[in-house]
């Protein structure tokens, strides 16, 4: 019954974006936005970090997110959960080739580490909080677009912050 109600909830939702294509654009152009975003502002951090803090703190913000990252990688190739898409046997909502690795969400693991990373090594919270909230962001529209199971955001968001929160305190 539960797998039931979560498949009429993602076709639910899945129905009506393909009802709505200048939404389904909106929510994927966001998708895209928020990563490049984010694939600007990491390097950024290491660039300040290394100017002003030297050589170490730029070191750790590359190997902690880095380490996790590949970390995920392996762990997502052993589970290789299927994605929305497969589980309930249609078309995805924005176009994607990709079949399971879908446990953690990779996206929400690297936004979520990157923002640990901001955290950790500034002295102010402002800019961690403001990646925080795209992370969030980025996670609801993995599952609105399709690509993820909530549980699959859940958990990259969970693993990304435990794995820059450990990381940073054992480097």
């Amino acid at each position: 019954m539960r797998k039931t109600m979560k498949q009429e909830s993602y076709l639910r939702l899945h129905t009506f974006l393909r009802g709505h294509p200048r939404l389904l654009r909106v929510a994927a152009g966001a998708n895209t936005a928020i990563t490049g975003a984010i694939y600007l502002a990491y390097p950024c951090l290491i660039v300040w970090l290394f100017a002003h803090d030297g050589l170490l703190a730029a070191f750790r913000a590359v190997v902690v997110p880095a380490v996790g990252f590949v970390a995920v990688t392996l762990l997502r190739q052993v589970i290789d959960a299927p994605r929305p898409y497969e589980v309930f046997g249609i078309e995805a909502s924005v176009p994607k080739d990709t079949r399971g690795k879908s446990f953690p969400s990779k996206h929400t693991f690297s936004i979520f580490v990157i923002a640990t990373a901001f955290l950790e090594c500034l002295a102010t919270p402002a800019p961690a909080i403001i990646v925080f909230a795209l992370g969030v962001a980025l996670a609801t529209l993995r599952v609105i677009i399709g690509v993820h199971f909530p549980r699959d955001v859940i958990a990259g968001a969970l693993a990304g912050t435990l794995t820059g929160l450990i990381g940073f305190a054992l480097i």
